[in-house]
């Protein structure tokens, strides 16, 4: 390493140091290497799905795939941002179609839809918060069995009708210190959790951890900078979420 790089990296390490953000993973950005970007493969079609945290605001009369105002303001359009940016070259066609309040089931009734009809080559679901959330402020009567049961249900209809498709699974979060957050969701969301993570064993998918990325980030700034009310992320949470699913897009082709 030059003299020059050294002293670079030396002030990086400084800046980085100063706001407490060295050994927090959860913040750093993750670099795709050019050896990496030959693994994957062209003219992927990747959809997103799930409720608000998904949603995030997207204009849903805007549903062409690239398209900027049918993203959202939220983590997906930094993925889509990210990837359209990172690779020029790959013909990448990306979709949103969360919807704000969906629990599973109300994502069953649009599948046909917003789903099989768009042939994914990956599928992200990042779903469960309403499924819990429901129970405690409109009487929804699902459990965490149901949501494990219904969640099961939907992707072996997806992999029936694309046995290719490759799964991305999205750890239903709760942040702590947030508003919303009180002893019922410590007490009872992590059985969601745990469904969640058994399902991406079981169906061979890749598990987004963003309990963990959210917990780790709390060792920097309190909830109400990354998620105010634990639930819905803002830009700095949607930027962590963002880097998180990056990874994992990227070990997917390792």
């Amino acid at each position: 390493m030059t003299g020059s790089k050294q002293r670079r990296q030396f002030i990086k390490q400084v800046s980085l140091s100063s706001l407490g953000i060295v050994g927090v993973p959860a913040l750093a950005e993750f670099t795709v290497q050019e050896s990496d970007k030959k693994n994957i493969p062209e003219k992927l079609t990747i959809l997103f799905q799930g409720d608000s945290i998904t949603d995030a605001g997207r204009n849903r009369g805007d549903y062409y795939a690239n398209s900027g105002r049918g993203m959202g303001g939220g983590y997906v359009y930094q993925i889509v941002a990210e990837l359209l940016g990172k690779f020029p070259d790959k013909g990448f066609r990306l979709y949103n179609r969360g919807i704000s309040g969906n629990k599973v089931h109300q994502l069953s009734d649009r599948w046909e839809d917003d789903c099989l009809q768009l042939k994914p080559d990956i599928l992200s679901i990042l779903i469960g918060v309403n499924d819990f959330w429901h129970t405690l402020t409109q009487q929804y009567e699902g459990t965490a069995k149901t949501y494990e049961s219904d969640l099961r249900s939907l992707l072996d209809r997806t992999i029936k009708s694309h046995p290719g498709v490759k799964l991305i699974l999205g750890e239903p979060f709760a942040v702590k210190g947030g508003t919303a957050i009180n002893e019922k969701w410590e007490k009872d969301f992590p059985a969601y959790q745990i469904a969640a993570k058994n399902i991406a064993k079981d169906y061979k998918a890749i598990l987004v951890p963003y309990q963990n990325v959210f917990d780790e980030a709390l060792k920097v700034a309190p909830a109400s900078y990354w998620c105010g009310d634990g639930v819905h992320p803002s830009m700095a949470g949607a930027y962590i979420m963002k880097n998180a699913w990056i990874k994992a897009f990227m070990n997917m082709w390792l």
